[in-house]
């Protein structure tokens, strides 16, 4: 009796330290995911306000070379 008893506590201590793990893994999977999300779409915001950003210097540049050609850049 003592053995089954014994048996079944480390089968027990097995399967939670298993699923202890398996939580663990999947929760850094998560926030490994959800970073690199941040990450891309940190990167779209950069690339949109560099690109709003010449392309508005450059209208301001045209506007400036239309009106008076001698101010151009």
């Amino acid at each position: 009796m003592v053995v089954v008893v014994v048996v079944m506590v480390m089968m027990v201590v097995v399967v939670v330290d298993v699923a202890v793990v398996v939580v663990v893994v999947l929760v850094l999977v998560m926030v490994m995911m959800v970073v690199v999300v941040l990450v891309v779409v940190v990167a779209v915001v950069v690339v949109v306000v560099v690109v709003v950003v010449v392309v508005m210097v450059g209208l301001m540049v045209v506007v400036v070379c239309g009106d008076e050609g001698n101010m151009c850049l």
